[in-house]
């Protein structure tokens, strides 16, 4: 591999670890305040029971709505690497389950860059010096990781829906790698075909891998490789989507049709339901911009005098080693044309335009832009962070910009990239200090350093006492406490969590 490569990926991969970190402590939310324990008590010691257990619960997830069992298997093995890190290095879950998706983010970062450089190389992708966007992209895509309110991906199901993201770009990657000339052999059609089918059953997000892969495979053939029309829907990127769709559609379908029946009636769980009519329109403009680090940062960050402190300067110090290594490297990056940037630019926009749509047709989404938060971010959000990314790279380059232009770009979006680290910070703090997310860190701990004994028992007893006192009106949570928490009890020590009260609750 080329070493301009290897400090590029290394970008790719540091940045967001530094715009991240003020999140590392935060307390779960929501369904993962239970759901890292249920799933880890489940199978940490039978791990492949993921697969019968996700397929024994598929009926009942499609009468609420949604079709997504390889998305499910995925989130419950993240939650169970989560548990088993907790298990294995002593750490409380909601550290762990914030290193998973960490993890995550980094690796979209990382096929983002990939991605970026799929669309505009011409020959052997790692063997040539990476494009100038490799200096711009890391600091683009790692600084619109933003806590941009509790339904944001960087804080809810990060690790599944971060990495659903980078599914998408890795698809669409590989599409683009493919030689047009190449011959589409007989034996591969059926894989092919499993291939497409495989992505209508993972979840939304990953739908829009292969509207995704047909116009960078479009756009490059056509302004990079420069195809005429005709020989550009006969190659073989598009014989391979062909038969994409062809395994899709069928499977999209069916279950589309399954679920509207379900939906007719009224039975879905809001969050998965599609909701089409005029406030589709008022959505779709909102999300279109909502990726853009500005209007996230004031959901993060509500309020004054967060803009400042150790965190920026600690972000700052680590990101201009990064910003020097970048510029440094300038001079032995490829130059991108016009056309090239193009195919990008068209590329990101078709991403970001996937994801506004998905999410605009979200009743969550719809009351979320009613409401003017048009920062805040939701599940599409996973998809058009990077792309917003993407799309700033592609346009920075129609211009043909100066080396010390492209310097000056870098230096702005790592500032950016700081600022995003301080918003999180900020958001990080003001979660912390709720009740609901301290009692939700003594719990993190109790599990992590379990303490069989009855005076250990007591101190999760008087948890347990707290934890209904706070949440007595929402029989769910309470339900979903005693079953998740005992579950793990059980899996760490063979003991209830809570001796002669949850000891019979122990859940499928």
């Amino acid at each position: 591999m080329n070493p301009l490569w290897r400090r590029a990926l290394l970008r790719a991969a540091l940045v967001p670890l530094v715009v991240l970190a003020p999140l590392v402590a935060l307390a779960p939310t929501a369904d993962h305040r239970f759901n890292v324990y249920w799933h880890g008590g489940l199978f940490r010691d039978d791990p492949l029971r993921i697969v019968p257990h996700t397929l024994d619960s598929l009926p009942g997830y499609l009468r609420a709505g949604n079709f997504r069992p390889l998305g499910r298997m995925l989130e419950k093995l993240l939650d169970l690497v989560a548990y088993t890190l907790g298990d294995v290095f002593g750490l409380p879950a909601n550290v762990a389950f914030r290193l998973v998706s960490f993890a995550a983010a980094v690796l979209l970062c990382v096929l983002a860059l990939v991605f970026a450089q799929s669309v505009l190389t011409r020959g052997r992708l790692f063997r040539e010096p990476p494009s100038t966007v490799a200096a711009l992209l890391p600091f683009a895509a790692g600084g619109g990781l933003i806590a941009a309110g509790k339904s944001s991906p960087v804080v809810l199901f990060g690790g599944l829906y971060l990495t659903s993201a980078a599914v998408v770009l890795a698809v669409a990657a590989a599409v683009c790698r493919i030689d047009p000339d190449r011959r589409i052999r007989l034996w591969w059609v059926p894989a092919v075909l499993a291939a497409g089918a495989v992505l209508a059953v993972c979840n939304e997000i990953v739908y829009l891998a292969l509207p995704l892969a047909t116009v960078a495979a479009l756009a490059r053939g056509r302004w990079v490789l420069g195809l005429p029309p005709r020989r550009l829907l006969a190659a073989a990127p598009a014989r391979v989507l062909a038969l994409m769709w062809l395994g899709f559609l069928p499977a999209f379908v069916a279950a589309r049709l399954v679920i509207q029946g379900y939906c007719a009636r009224g039975a879905c769980y809001k969050g998965s339901d599609v909701a089409a009519g005029p406030a589709v329109l008022e959505a779709f403009p909102v999300r279109l911009v909502s990726w853009f680090p500005a209007l996230m940062w004031q959901t993060a960050a509500r309020g004054r005098g967060w803009l400042g402190g150790v965190v920026l300067i600690l972000a700052l110090l680590v990101l201009v080693v990064l910003v020097v290594q970048a510029i440094r490297d300038l001079p032995g990056l490829s130059t991108v044309d016009r056309p090239a940037a193009a195919a990008l630019a068209v590329s990101a926009a078709a991403l970001v335009a996937l994801g506004a749509g998905l999410g605009s047709l979200s009743i969550d989404v719809q009351d979320i832009v009613a409401a003017g938060r048009w920062g805040q971010a939701w599940r599409d959000s996973a998809v058009t962070m990077p792309a917003g990314a993407l799309l700033l790279a592609g346009l920075a380059h129609l211009v043909r910009p100066r080396p010390v232009v492209l310097a000056g770009l870098v230096l702005l979006l790592a500032g950016t990239a700081s600022v995003s680290a301080a918003a999180n910070k900020r958001f990080r703090d003001k979660v912390a200090a709720t009740p609901a997310a301290r009692l939700d860190d003594r719990l993190a701990q109790s599990v992590a350093e379990f303490d069989p004994t009855p005076a250990g028992a007591a101190r999760r007893c008087a948890l347990r006492a707290e934890f209904f006192a706070m949440f007595a009106g929402t029989p769910f949570s309470l339900r979903r406490f005693d079953q998740s928490f005992n579950r793990a009890a059980q899996q760490r020590a063979g003991v209830p969590f809570c001796p002669g009260v949850t000891g019979t609750e122990q859940g499928r």
